[in-house]
């Protein structure tokens, strides 16, 4: 049997996914998680424990234990091992995406510093660290403008600026978010600096997909019909097919498939996001594909529960985007696979505002709405819900599948107005607890 080794988060959405997809599949994973050392196996999984931010350990430790128990392919689930999964894919020889292309693909001011000396499309950015005087910055920069950390995803820290004093609030905003014991426990250097870039106004985009020796296969093109102008950007939608023309879509393809050379990734799955730039300084800027990031693993949480696949000219049966990751994992060609003929699309639940989780109705009427495949709510009674900016989670996800990916769209948004949600404030919970 096959070995592949999985780098994860010990508490990531995906790791049972890729569990069950690999018992069809016929392949044993290996686990690598950010765990106790000390421990002995504490979730009986038989897992190398790593640490992410001590990739030199962390790659010595996984090199030992795959001694006594090689593997064929490696798939990294999250930002955060990517690198370490880049390094042990060079150490053993197989395919994956270069150590120097996953840490630029991981650091957005990188990302944009070699999108630039490519002569790809780029917003005006400027890099700064955390502790500086924001005002001296304030005096350099056009508006509006997009403030940002270099190293947290999910658009965690993202805030638009429309002037001088909003970019000074944004600026001690996004401060106090890099400041916070949570990020600071990464030990991630990069959280000592953030990026500044011009605001790119237009339609945005996300780009599943994966590349095989240097060559892009695009498993899924999503729209986000939501606006994303700020002051936030927080996503909800992900509709696939596209509703943008063919000549669209592969200008889209084109523009993430050299991004993500230029990048300097070359072998496994990619996450991208772009812009469709409505205006521009000047015209040749109109109609332009920024591309924003090429994340070096495939799409987070539970959103890949959206996506299924067909071989070509085969209506079923139908296979996940684990699945597909696993046969890829052990350098199977993707020139054989398709999304499924259907359109499909998540709602990932927005926090409408800081408290309390209580409790959630309407979840049985939500799953009733034609076209729903699942209703998951994730978050936890008694858990502190933080919205974006200063979030990282939703409340759950929404799934569905229709003919068109307008039917999709209506079934999200109908769901999604079924349910309801008891958050309740801080302050009374500290009432109660007095």
């Amino acid at each position: 049997m096959s070995r592949i080794l999985l780098l994860a988060a010990t508490t990531g959405y995906q790791t049972r996914a890729f569990g069950d997809a690999a018992e069809r599949v016929g392949v044993e994973l290996v686990f690598a998680t950010d765990r106790c050392h000390v421990l002995v196996d504490p979730w009986q999984d038989g897992a190398v424990p790593v640490r992410f931010h001590d990739e030199s350990g962390s790659v010595a430790a996984i090199l030992d234990a795959v001694l006594a128990r090689p593997v064929e392919g490696i798939i990294a689930v999250g930002d955060r091992p990517t690198v370490i999964a880049a390094r042990v894919a060079e150490a053993l020889d197989l395919p994956g995406h270069p150590p120097e292309g996953a840490a630029a693909a991981r650091d957005k001011q990188r990302t944009r510093e070699r999108l630039r000396d490519a002569g790809l499309p780029v917003p005006w950015f400027l890099g700064s660290r955390i502790d500086v005087n924001p005002r001296d910055l304030a005096d350099r920069l056009s508006f509006p403008c997009v403030i940002k950390p270099v190293a947290l995803s999910g658009s965690r820290g993202v805030i638009r600026a429309d002037d001088a004093e909003g970019f000074l609030i944004a600026f001690e905003r996004l401060r106090s978010l890099l400041q916070l014991p949570e990020i600071r426990a990464e030990r991630n250097e990069a959280h000592d600096r953030i990026l500044v870039e011009g605001f790119i106004p237009g339609r945005e985009f996300a780009v599943e997909g994966l590349l095989h020796h240097g060559a892009l296969s695009v498993l899924a093109l999503f729209d986000k019909p939501d606006p994303l102008d700020g002051p936030f950007f927080e996503e909800t939608i992900y509709v696939t097919p596209s509703s943008v023309p063919t000549a669209v879509a592969t200008s889209i393809a084109g523009a993430v498939s050299r991004a993500a050379a230029a990048i300097g990734l070359r072998h496994g799955p990619i996450h991208a996001e772009c812009r469709l730039a409505a205006r521009g300084e000047s015209p040749a800027e109109a109609g332009a594909v920024f591309v924003l990031e090429v994340a070096a693993r495939p799409i987070g949480g539970l959103c890949s529960q959206a996506l299924r696949f067909v071989r070509k000219g085969v209506s079923r049966p139908l296979f996940s985007l684990e699945e597909l990751l696993l046969r890829h994992a052990l350098d199977e060609p993707p020139g054989a696979w398709c999304r499924e003929p259907r359109a499909s699309g998540v709602m990932m639940i927005p926090i409408p505002r800081r408290g309390v989780y209580r409790r959630v109705s309407g979840v049985e009427d939500a799953r009733r709405i034609d076209g729903v495949d699942q209703v998951i709510v994730t978050a936890k009674e008694d858990q502190l819900l933080v919205p974006l900016p200063e979030g990282g989670s939703y409340l759950g996800f929404i799934f569905a599948r229709g003919e068109t990916r307008d039917a999709v769209e209506r079934s999200l948004r109908k769901a999604h107005a079924r349910l309801g949600f008891a958050i309740e404030s801080e302050v009374r919970l500290e009432k109660m607890r007095k």
